[in-house]
């Protein structure tokens, strides 16, 4: 029952919830704006394990070192874009007149 809701929430043209007829794209930005978010922070927090696992397994070697600190980079990447989605999303609804 869950999993179908998730779904409603992401199609356009489900009904708005009081039966008016089609979202309204802010709503629509809104159901968009949480999914962004969990599925960077996610991926970000995948990024941020495999450095870690990948310093602690580096074992003094310099190349290994610094792959770990590019997944730290990546993940310090998708946790700022995660926190910036909403900003990002809500000036495309601007510039699409929602």
């Amino acid at each position: 029952m869950h999993t179908i809701s998730l779904l409603n929430e992401l199609v356009l043209a489900a009904p708005a919830p009081d039966g008016a007829g089609p979202n309204s794209i802010a709503h629509v930005i809104s159901n968009i704006t949480g999914w962004i978010m969990g599925i960077t922070a996610l991926v970000a927090t995948m990024f941020l394990v495999i450095g870690g696992l990948r310093y602690m397994a580096a074992g003094g070697d310099p190349a290994q070192v610094e792959q770990a600190k590019g997944n730290f980079k990546s993940a310090l990447i998708g946790y700022a874009l995660a926190v910036l989605a909403p900003v990002i999303l809500q000036v495309l609804q601007g510039i699409l007149g929602g």
